[in-house]
């Protein structure tokens, strides 16, 4: 339950919320219209008889004078009727509450009190005004006794200010003047450094009243007691228009807006609107002897604090001492007796009948909002300004049904939101609604403590699906939470069990240990916690119940009390996860067991030289490396061969996939090729057989694969080669590189049709040809380009000398420990005539 007023612009309050303000607020602009309509007959007849008397005119020939003067100065007749009644010369009172003594050293002012008499523009003061001492509690006085009038404002404020503070500080305010010093006290402080405070409402002729203010001195206050309604007051401004003024230029604004008291006293001023149901109904102002502009976060605060004093004005201000029916005045007799909240509402009704808000008319001690008011405080409140969130509501339309029918309206326990100094809250209400004549009786009570410890005890039982239990032994009485019946599956109707029957419910194989601790629990107080299991309609369940008992003098258990938890769940999820484990580990076998088999397929079938080497003119090194995972072997290969013609066949491929059938693949194409070419096949020819072959596979394992098939002539130092979807060799000579263009090929299982090339290399002294598989190059989120740059760039390092000699150094920098697949590479290399091995 709030005091925050309902706003248009505020996204958080419900559309039903803003309708009923609204409705709220357009009766009250009704009433005010008629006021208004009253009161300026009154001003016009007074300032037609100020004309009268100084004249000697008759009364419509001053009403033609007051319309002439009117239209002259471009003003309207009310405002031109202002003026002429400003002239009177009268003696400013100073109010008597806050102000106590006139301080020593002013000076009176002649003026009747209005911001136009002459008098208040141009006297200029001996003294300095004394700031009004603020309301400060004293313990040994009522709340609203004030304390001694030479009391000042504190002389350590805060460093900051709290907006929470603030409102706490406003919950108990007793009438404007304390509103504006409890303001002053608190907006002192960084960053607003407020030096005074004023607070105008306005009246039913749309004039302004200072009903409250701090800091200014008894004399501006009575000098701008009262306001007329006439253009260039920012206080009137803010008024009409809704929106803040900030006066921050002393010379611009002196020539735009009537400032109050001198304006070199406080250089810099903001006015803002105070808003309630609506409608704005005041301003706040805050004046400050800091000639600089406000800062973007006084801003933000001030605009954050004027919203606060509207449910206070409402609460202190006159309108709402209205006198007490007879009927409330004795329902307050009788609430005044009772304990517990309650209030009487009387309904508020539009012209067609219909409820629009509610007038609370008597309130029981007890009653308390969260600004802090109590009882009668509460009286003359609007259920809608107090509580707008009520509007639409189950409770609301609860009300209006009692309103009608009769019935009385009771709810369950609903949560409910507050906002107490600035802080959002929940709470839990129980609320009946009796109709009493045409009105209602309104009780409600906030849950205590112990029941939402109940609660909350409920809520942890239910969501750890667990249940208490107490077996009294001596009294024979046997006492079980809600949870332990549906955890036991047990028909309530039966009641609670009996300790000793418990285990008649256990599974067989459980029964002995339990029956064991069980027996350690009630013979020696051993206390207890253990698992067991029991059969329901739904199934075996796995339970865990954890007890101890209470002794008595001798030692005798007499008392054991304890839990039961249902760890059904928790225990399928704890064999759920052994079998999959179980399952992993399985299969990680099966792995390890077939990469055993096929590392020892592919050194059988692929064995590495353990040298260089010395094929026909050329020497040629060999590196293998296999990926670093584990679990799989690849289906890389390499041939390099001396033919009976004494040519040189090379071959580098590269099968899709790992595993036993990968290397039963590289075997099958290793073979077949060195066989193709041995007995005559050309090198285009083999790759069209061998494509063949991996299409009509008769295991039913089809397998693609890469491949570099080369012959060379060492008559002609000419290398022949063809590719089938396989990276091209890189040739590295006298310090550069080059990939070779690779002639047309496809990939070897790809197409019945496929289409190979055939291109020449001629090899010559000092020249190294690099064959490899694709493993070297590539890496993970890199473009393949980059792996070739890469590879070329370390072999122009490594191979570009004229003594390299080991392959490692090249994989080395190749590889660095980011290897994710087979590598195979060869480096098949010409020695510079007469030089040896170089």
């Amino acid at each position: 339950m709030t005091t925050e007023s309902v706003r248009d612009e505020d996204p958080a309050t419900p559309p039903a919320v803003v309708a009923l303000g609204k409705v709220v607020a357009k009766l009250r602009a009704d009433n005010e219209r008629l006021e208004r309509q009253a009161s300026t007959t009154a001003v016009l007849e007074r300032a037609k008889g100020v004309l009268m008397a100084r004249s000697g005119c008759s009364a419509p020939a001053a009403y033609e004078e007051l319309t002439r003067r009117a239209a002259a100065g471009s003003r309207t007749l009310t405002e031109e009727c202002w003026i002429v009644l400003g002239e009177i010369h009268q003696r400013p009172a100073v109010p008597a509450a806050r102000e106590g003594q006139r301080p020593p050293g002013t000076t009176d002012v002649p003026g009747d009190g209005s911001v136009f008499a002459p008098a208040a523009h141009h006297t200029r003061h001996t003294g300095t005004d004394v700031p009004n001492p603020p309301s400060q509690p004293n313990p040994s006085k009522p709340p609203n006794q004030l304390n001694p009038p030479n009391q000042s404002i504190p002389s350590n404020p805060p460093e900051t200010i709290t907006l929470g503070a603030l409102s706490e500080a406003l919950a108990d305010v007793t009438d404007p003047h304390d509103l504006a010093w409890r303001l002053l006290d608190h907006l002192a402080a960084a960053p607003v450094q407020a030096d005074a405070v004023m607070l105008y409402t306005r009246t039913g002729d749309n004039a302004l009243e200072l009903t409250g203010h701090a800091g200014v001195g008894a004399t501006v206050a009575a000098q701008w007691r009262h306001v007329p309604p006439v253009a260039g007051v920012a206080a009137l401004e803010v008024i009409r228009r809704g929106e803040p003024v900030w006066l921050e230029d002393a010379q611009h604004d002196i020539g735009h807006y009537h400032l109050i008291g001198e304006p070199s006293r406080w250089p810099t001023r903001a006015w803002l609107p105070v808003v309630t149901g609506g409608t704005v109904t005041a301003a706040l102002g805050v004046l400050r002897t800091t000639d600089a502009p406000f800062e973007p976060a006084a801003r933000e605060l001030l605009q954050q604090v004027a919203p606060l004093c509207a449910g206070n004005l409402s609460m202190t201000g006159a309108s709402r001492a209205r006198p007490a029916d007879r009927t409330a005045q004795r329902v307050q007799a009788v609430f005044d007796a009772l304990p517990g909240a309650a209030v009487l509402l009387t309904p508020l009704r539009s012209a067609a009948g219909q409820v629009e808000d509610f007038r609370v008319d008597a309130a029981a001690p007890d009653s308390v909002d969260v600004a802090g008011r109590h009882g009668r405080q509460l009286v003359g409140a609007r259920v809608l300004e107090c509580y707008p969130t009520i509007a639409g509501s189950p409770v609301w339309n609860g009300y209006l049904e009692t309103l009608r029918t009769g019935a009385v309206f009771e709810t369950d326990s609903f949560p409910y939101q507050e906002v107490a100094s600035g802080v959002r809250q929940h709470s839990t209400y129980k609320l009946r609604a009796a109709k009493l004549d045409d009105r209602l009786v309104i009780t409600w009570a906030c849950e205590d403590e112990a029941g939402r410890q109940r609660r909350l005890l409920a809520d942890l039982q239910r969501v750890g699906n667990l249940g208490w239990a107490d077996w009294n032994l001596a009294a024979d009485t046997i006492t079980w939470s809600p949870q332990v019946y549906d955890i036991l599956d047990r028909d309530r109707s039966l009641g609670p069990m009996p300790l000793e029957e418990l285990p008649s419910r256990l599974l067989p194989e459980d029964l002995p240990a339990f029956a064991r601790e069980l027996q350690e629990l009630l013979g020696r107080g051993t206390p207890l916690d253990h698992p067991f299991r029991i059969r329901t309609a739904a199934g075996v369940r796995h339970l865990r119940m954890v007890a101890e008992a209470v002794p008595d003098a001798d030692g005798t258990p007499v008392e054991v009390h304890g839990f039961v938890q249902d760890l059904t769940a928790r225990r399928r999820a704890e064999l759920a996860l052994t079998e999959s484990r179980q399952a992993v580990q399985a299969q990680r076998n099966v792995l390890e067991a077939e990469r055993t088999v096929a590392a020892r397929l592919q050194h059988a079938l692929l064995p590495l030289p353990g040298q260089s080497l010395n094929l026909a003119d050329l020497r040629v090194d060999v590196a293998y490396l296999p990926s670093h995972d584990d679990l799989n072997v690849g289906g890389d290969w390499y041939s390099a061969l001396e033919m009976p013609d004494g040519s040189v066949l090379f071959a580098v491929g590269d099968v899709a996939g790992h595993g036993i059938d990968a290397v039963a693949t590289m075997a099958q194409l290793r073979f077949t090729a060195k066989g193709m070419v041995f007995t005559g096949s050309s090198l285009t020819g083999a790759l069209h057989r061998l494509n063949t072959l991996l299409l009509h596979a008769h295991d039913g394992h089809h397998s693609t694969a890469t491949m570099v098939l080369g012959r060379y002539d060492p008559t002609r130092r000419c290398l022949a080669w063809a590719q089938a979807g396989h990276p091209p060799p890189l040739l590295v000579r006298q310090g550069k590189t080059e990939f070779l263009a690779p002639p047309e090929g496809m990939l070897l299982g790809a197409t019945p049709q496929p289409h190979y090339g055939e291109a020449e290399c001629r090899i010559g002294p000092g020249d190294h040809l690099l064959l490899y598989t694709d493993g070297l190059i590539e890496r993970p989120r890199e473009h393949l380009d980059e792996g070739f740059d890469r590879f070329a760039e370390a072999a122009r390092r490594e191979l570009g000398e004229a003594d390299a000699g080991s392959l490692q150094p090249l994989l080395d920098r190749l590889l660095s420990g980011e290897q994710r697949d087979d590598v195979c590479l060869l480096d098949v290399h010409l020695p510079l005539e007469g030089g040896g091995r170089s």
